[in-house]
Protein backbone atom coordinates (compact mmCIF):
# COMPACT_ATOMS: atom_id res chain seq x y z
CA UNK A 1 0.00 0.00 0.00
CA UNK A 2 1.60 3.38 -0.88
CA UNK A 3 2.17 5.28 1.80
CA UNK A 4 0.03 8.24 0.83
CA UNK A 5 -3.11 5.38 1.03
CA UNK A 6 -2.20 4.34 4.69
CA UNK A 7 -3.46 6.91 7.54
CA UNK A 8 -1.32 5.19 10.34
CA UNK A 9 1.86 6.59 8.32
CA UNK A 10 0.13 9.92 7.32
CA UNK A 11 -1.05 10.50 10.95
CA UNK A 12 2.55 9.08 11.86
CA UNK A 13 4.56 11.92 9.91
CA UNK A 14 2.01 14.57 11.13
CA UNK A 15 3.44 17.17 13.65
CA UNK A 16 2.53 16.58 17.31
CA UNK A 17 1.70 19.88 19.45
CA UNK A 18 1.51 17.58 22.26
CA UNK A 19 5.09 17.86 23.61
CA UNK A 20 4.77 21.36 23.73
CA UNK A 21 1.37 21.58 25.09
CA UNK A 22 2.68 19.37 28.28
CA UNK A 23 5.49 22.09 28.83
CA UNK A 24 3.51 24.62 29.20
CA UNK A 25 1.18 22.27 31.53
CA UNK A 26 3.91 21.16 33.60
CA UNK A 27 5.11 24.87 33.86
CA UNK A 28 1.47 25.89 35.35
CA UNK A 29 2.29 24.56 38.72
CA UNK A 30 4.89 26.99 39.82
CA UNK A 31 2.48 30.24 38.68
CA UNK A 32 0.94 31.18 41.87
CA UNK A 33 -0.99 34.24 42.46
CA UNK A 34 2.08 36.50 42.86
CA UNK A 35 3.43 36.11 39.97
CA UNK A 36 0.17 36.83 37.90
CA UNK A 37 1.10 40.60 37.69
CA UNK A 38 4.64 39.93 36.59
CA UNK A 39 6.16 40.88 33.61
CA UNK A 40 6.98 39.15 30.25
CA UNK A 41 8.50 39.34 27.25
CA UNK A 42 5.49 40.74 25.57
CA UNK A 43 5.40 44.80 26.52
CA UNK A 44 2.08 44.28 26.68
CA UNK A 45 1.18 41.31 28.56
CA UNK A 46 1.67 40.74 32.35
CA UNK A 47 1.67 37.06 33.44
CA UNK A 48 -2.13 37.27 33.43
CA UNK A 49 -2.70 38.75 29.89
CA UNK A 50 -0.24 35.54 28.60
CA UNK A 51 -2.47 33.05 30.37
CA UNK A 52 -5.38 34.35 28.92
CA UNK A 53 -3.70 34.48 25.58
CA UNK A 54 -2.78 31.31 25.71
CA UNK A 55 -6.16 29.58 26.93
CA UNK A 56 -7.62 31.64 23.89
CA UNK A 57 -5.90 30.44 21.43
CA UNK A 58 -5.79 26.56 22.35
CA UNK A 59 -9.64 27.35 22.29
CA UNK A 60 -9.06 28.94 18.99
CA UNK A 61 -6.53 26.55 17.54
CA UNK A 62 -8.85 23.58 18.44
CA UNK A 63 -11.73 24.95 16.83
CA UNK A 64 -9.56 25.47 14.07
CA UNK A 65 -8.88 22.09 13.63
CA UNK A 66 -12.09 20.69 14.14
CA UNK A 67 -13.24 22.64 11.45
CA UNK A 68 -16.01 24.38 14.25
CA UNK A 69 -16.15 28.29 12.57
CA UNK A 70 -17.44 30.09 15.76
CA UNK A 71 -16.90 33.08 17.96
CA UNK A 72 -13.13 31.49 19.57
CA UNK A 73 -11.42 31.29 15.56
CA UNK A 74 -13.16 35.01 14.35
CA UNK A 75 -11.59 37.21 17.03
CA UNK A 76 -7.46 38.95 16.00
CA UNK A 77 -5.33 38.11 19.12
CA UNK A 78 -4.70 41.45 19.28
CA UNK A 79 -8.30 42.62 19.10
CA UNK A 80 -7.91 43.43 22.94
CA UNK A 81 -6.39 42.18 26.02
CA UNK A 82 -6.62 38.70 27.44
CA UNK A 83 -8.52 38.30 30.31
CA UNK A 84 -8.35 35.25 33.13
CA UNK A 85 -10.96 33.72 34.63
CA UNK A 86 -11.14 32.71 37.81
CA UNK A 87 -11.19 29.09 36.73
CA UNK A 88 -8.00 28.85 34.81
CA UNK A 89 -5.85 26.36 36.76
CA UNK A 90 -8.84 23.62 35.05
CA UNK A 91 -9.41 25.45 31.89
CA UNK A 92 -6.47 25.99 29.91
CA UNK A 93 -4.82 22.58 31.17
CA UNK A 94 -8.04 21.18 29.77
CA UNK A 95 -7.75 23.00 26.64
CA UNK A 96 -4.52 22.25 25.74
CA UNK A 97 -4.99 18.72 26.19
CA UNK A 98 -8.08 19.34 23.91
CA UNK A 99 -5.88 21.33 21.50
CA UNK A 100 -3.08 18.78 20.94
CA UNK A 101 -5.96 16.16 20.59
CA UNK A 102 -7.77 18.00 17.89
CA UNK A 103 -4.39 18.36 15.88
CA UNK A 104 -3.46 14.35 15.62
CA UNK A 105 -6.50 14.26 12.93
CA UNK A 106 -5.25 14.06 9.23
CA UNK A 107 -8.48 16.14 8.36
CA UNK A 108 -6.89 18.74 10.65
CA UNK A 109 -4.48 19.72 8.48
CA UNK A 110 -6.50 19.53 4.89
CA UNK A 111 -8.97 22.05 3.77
CA UNK A 112 -9.62 25.48 4.63
CA UNK A 113 -9.88 26.69 8.64
CA UNK A 114 -9.83 30.15 10.08
CA UNK A 115 -7.84 31.44 13.03
CA UNK A 116 -8.05 34.81 14.56
CA UNK A 117 -10.43 36.09 11.84
CA UNK A 118 -7.81 35.01 8.76
CA UNK A 119 -8.68 31.87 6.39
CA UNK A 120 -6.31 30.00 5.95
CA UNK A 121 -5.37 26.25 5.06
CA UNK A 122 -5.51 23.48 7.72
CA UNK A 123 -1.51 23.20 7.44
CA UNK A 124 -0.42 26.76 7.95
CA UNK A 125 -2.57 26.57 10.91
CA UNK A 126 -1.23 23.65 12.30
CA UNK A 127 2.27 25.11 11.81
CA UNK A 128 0.79 28.29 13.39
CA UNK A 129 -0.76 26.63 16.26
CA UNK A 130 2.75 24.88 17.37
CA UNK A 131 4.55 27.96 16.94
CA UNK A 132 2.44 29.73 19.06
CA UNK A 133 2.70 26.92 22.01
CA UNK A 134 6.25 26.63 21.42
CA UNK A 135 7.42 30.56 21.75
CA UNK A 136 4.67 31.26 24.23
CA UNK A 137 5.72 28.19 26.28
CA UNK A 138 9.12 29.91 26.37
CA UNK A 139 7.72 33.25 27.28
CA UNK A 140 5.99 31.63 30.44
CA UNK A 141 9.15 29.79 31.31
CA UNK A 142 11.36 33.00 31.26
CA UNK A 143 8.69 35.05 33.05
CA UNK A 144 8.34 33.11 36.22
CA UNK A 145 11.78 31.43 36.51
CA UNK A 146 11.39 28.07 34.84
CA UNK A 147 14.01 26.65 32.67
CA UNK A 148 12.34 25.42 28.82
CA UNK A 149 13.39 23.26 25.67
CA UNK A 150 11.81 22.05 23.03
CA UNK A 151 12.50 19.18 20.20
CA UNK A 152 14.06 20.06 17.28
CA UNK A 153 11.44 19.39 14.83
CA UNK A 154 9.04 21.67 16.54
CA UNK A 155 12.29 24.33 16.50
CA UNK A 156 12.63 23.68 12.68
CA UNK A 157 8.96 24.21 12.51
CA UNK A 158 9.18 27.73 13.61
CA UNK A 159 11.99 28.66 12.52
CA UNK A 160 10.85 27.78 8.78
CA UNK A 161 7.54 29.30 10.03
CA UNK A 162 8.74 32.39 11.03
CA UNK A 163 12.24 33.30 8.96
CA UNK A 164 11.57 36.20 6.55
CA UNK A 165 11.23 35.38 2.87
CA UNK A 166 14.07 36.13 0.96
CA UNK A 167 11.95 37.63 -2.18
CA UNK A 168 10.14 40.21 0.41
CA UNK A 169 11.17 43.94 1.02
CA UNK A 170 13.95 44.42 3.50
CA UNK A 171 13.86 40.72 4.12
CA UNK A 172 10.55 40.50 5.35
CA UNK A 173 7.39 38.42 3.75
CA UNK A 174 5.99 40.16 0.75
CA UNK A 175 2.88 40.11 2.66
CA UNK A 176 3.72 41.73 5.37
CA UNK A 177 3.36 38.97 7.56
CA UNK A 178 5.35 37.50 10.67
CA UNK A 179 3.97 33.89 9.78
CA UNK A 180 2.12 34.20 13.01
CA UNK A 181 -1.78 34.78 11.88
CA UNK A 182 -1.28 38.30 12.59
CA UNK A 183 -0.29 38.11 16.72
CA UNK A 184 1.09 41.71 17.27
CA UNK A 185 2.83 39.71 20.18
CA UNK A 186 5.36 38.54 17.60
CA UNK A 187 7.79 41.42 16.20
CA UNK A 188 10.72 41.95 13.69
CA UNK A 189 13.83 39.28 14.76
CA UNK A 190 16.26 40.64 17.01
CA UNK A 191 20.05 39.31 15.75
CA UNK A 192 21.91 36.70 17.18
CA UNK A 193 24.96 35.08 16.40
CA UNK A 194 24.95 32.53 13.64
CA UNK A 195 26.27 29.83 16.51
CA UNK A 196 23.79 30.28 18.90
CA UNK A 197 21.13 27.55 19.78
CA UNK A 198 18.43 26.61 17.75
CA UNK A 199 15.69 27.76 20.44
CA UNK A 200 18.06 31.47 21.06
CA UNK A 201 17.57 31.81 16.85
CA UNK A 202 13.52 30.96 17.00
CA UNK A 203 13.12 33.15 20.02
CA UNK A 204 15.15 35.80 17.93
CA UNK A 205 13.20 35.09 14.96
CA UNK A 206 9.66 36.06 17.03
CA UNK A 207 11.37 39.45 17.93
CA UNK A 208 12.50 38.33 21.63
CA UNK A 209 15.80 38.60 22.81
CA UNK A 210 16.85 35.57 24.04
CA UNK A 211 18.78 36.49 27.25
CA UNK A 212 15.68 38.42 28.51
CA UNK A 213 14.99 38.46 32.55
CA UNK A 214 12.32 39.81 34.45
CA UNK A 215 14.04 42.59 35.63
CA UNK A 216 15.88 43.40 32.27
Amino acid sequence: MDAQENPVSEAAALPDLEPATRRIAALLGQVDDRRLDGPTPCPDYAVRELLGHLTGLATAFRDAARKDLGASTAVSPDAALPVLDDDWREVLPRRLEEVAAAWRSPDAWTGMTRAGGVELPGEAAGAVALNELVVHGWDLARSTGQPYSAGEAELRSCEALLAPAEDGPNGSPEDGSDGSDGDSLFGPPVPVPGDAPLLDRVIALSGRRPDWQPES
